[in-house]
């Protein structure tokens, strides 16, 4: 398992090339990096540059991913650079990002999302999941309607369309919708720490779908106990309340050639999880009790091992500035410390085994 770094949120990303970023990224230790989207390298899909970026990268041994962009039909307005690509068709866009990933740069697990957080929106409406002019079971129509009008040129291109577990949906729904489009061309991009915002534990995650996950966007966080349940702070792996030898030892047990890649989190931005709402937990049908049950003791662990001085108080952490190549360095260490652990266990000791 090779530990990369997200390009788009690698600390200058803004101030640098896509070159230079590979560079950057390698002179932090990482061995890859993975690109939101095509359109963060080039917004015209410049096959040239895209070749030049993948010859680079396979000078310097790094794995190099991209992705396209949003599959939610109902979230295509937030994204008119792909309708345009498309000349006003969406779908025509998509295609031709997907085209120009896989015959430029040669990269074929790809990845896609089904929303966006709306960090200027007040409490659960800055989920798509709780929009009311879009029941979210309309969504996950709309969204399986269009993956399946992709699913012809990406099995042709011999590619993957990789479902982030983004804050809007459940490790539940992405499952179904692989399944019921195909794995052949679809996967799962796990973010570890996104899981949480919908309840889940995320060892209990991680085994749903391990079969399917082919990207990563890693990194951990700290629960804090609200009126309604619980929210969520970002903070580096090993940090925070994941257990990365049992997750990452599910992962491996399916994929253990996987890409992890680190995704910095520049915000301590407090995400509310309603364990205790009613309405709240009405969105959620497959969650369990035992599960949720779980994820309220992780909170309650950390804040013992706060108090006694083994990690940082939560208001210790909020208050020391960030800094990303921190962020990187110390998630680095700690994955690759727990793989180490992993690798060196027996065969009959290991997650999984």
């Amino acid at each position: 398992m090779k530990i990369g770094v997200d390009g788009r949120k690698i600390p200058g990303a803004e101030n640098r090339t896509p070159l230079e970023i590979l560079d950057h990224a390698q002179s932090l230790g990482m061995e890859g990096v993975y690109f939101r989207t095509v359109l963060d390298i080039t917004p015209t899909l410049d096959r040239g540059l895209l070749r030049e970026l993948r010859e680079h990268a396979d000078r310097l041994g790094l794995y190099l991913q991209m992705g396209l962009g949003k599959v939610n039909p109902y979230a295509a307005a937030e994204s008119p650079e792909i309708r345009r690509l498309g000349d006003g068709d969406y779908t025509s866009g998509m295609l031709k990002m997907l085209e120009a990933c896989s015959e430029g740069a040669d990269c074929h697990e790809l990845w896609v999302a089904c929303g966006s957080y709306k960090s200027d929106l007040p409490g659960y409406y800055a989920i798509d999941r709780f929009r009311t002019d879009a029941p979210w079971p309309d969504q996950l129509q709309a969204i399986e309607k269009l993956l399946g009008l992709l699913a012809p040129a990406v099995r042709d291109l011999d590619c993957h369309l990789n479902i982030e577990t983004h804050e809007e949906i459940t490790s539940w729904e992405v499952v179904r919708l692989v399944e019921s489009v195909g794995p052949d061309v679809t996967g799962i991009t796990f973010d570890t720490a996104n899981v949480l915002v919908r309840g889940e534990h995320p060892v209990a995650a991680a085994r749903r779908i391990a079969p399917y996950v082919r990207a990563t966007h890693l990194r951990d966080s700290i629960l804090v106990p609200t009126q309604d349940g619980l929210a969520r702070i970002f903070s580096p792996c090993g940090l925070g309340i994941i257990d990365w030898t049992e997750l990452l030892g599910a992962l491996m047990e399916h994929t253990p050639d996987l890409d992890a890649s680190i995704e910095p989190a520049g915000t301590t931005l407090a995400v509310p999880i309603g364990l205790h709402d009613a309405y709240w937990r009405s969105l959620h049908p497959d969650l369990v009790d035992d599960e949720v049950a779980a994820l309220l003791r992780l909170a309650d662990e950390y804040a013992a091992r706060a108090a006694q001085g083994d990690v940082p108080t939560v208001e210790e952490f909020r208050a020391t500035p960030y800094d990303g190549e921190d962020f990187i360095r110390r998630s680095a260490s700690h994955l690759r410390s727990t793989l180490a652990e992993l690798e060196a266990a027996p065969e009959d000791a290991k997650v999984g085994g």
